[in-house]
């Protein structure tokens, strides 16, 4: 697996900015970037199992399955994935599901004078770095994009 690093600094305190990224309400917003209608099931709460979907064209969703390793508020989450979800149902076994398993993604926020730089780390299979190394920078910037749209 490669490990990509992506940084962005968002001119918001870093609550604002955590609560904008991970917030079901406003997760959409940003992850489209990635897929028109991502969202996430589950919680962000350490130990919880999350998954990470968007609509099919059949309608089912599909994406990956992962744990919340760790999760300290405001400052660092960090997922393990371990598998796919194709059309709704978790997939762990499979060739194309084990080729994500053990994969990590990691959220580090880190706050100076109201601004927040937030870095993002991912392990990805030589397949998806392309599309993750286009697709993240957007991401981000739909994330401080949101952000600055639901300023307090």
């Amino acid at each position: 697996m490669e490990q990509l690093h992506f940084t962005i600094r968002i001119d918001a305190p870093v609550h604002a900015v955590w609560s904008t990224m991970l917030d079901a309400s406003t997760y959409r917003d940003w992850t489209r970037a990635f897929h028109e209608g991502s969202h996430y099931v589950g919680s962000w709460a350490e130990g919880s199992t999350i998954r990470f979907l968007a609509p099919g064209e059949d309608a089912s969703h599909s994406g990956l399955v992962a744990t919340v390793v760790e999760n300290r508020p405001d400052e660092f989450i960090s997922l393990e994935i371990h598998g796919a979800v194709s059309r709704g149902i978790d997939d762990t076994t499979s060739a194309h599901a084990r080729r994500f398993a053990g994969a990590h993604e990691d959220y580090s926020f880190s706050e100076s004078d109201g601004v927040t730089t937030l870095v993002v780390t991912v392990d990805t299979d030589e397949e998806f770095t392309a599309m993750f190394a286009a697709d993240w920078p957007r991401a981000l910037a739909e994330l401080a994009e949101e952000r600055a749209a639901t300023a307090d």
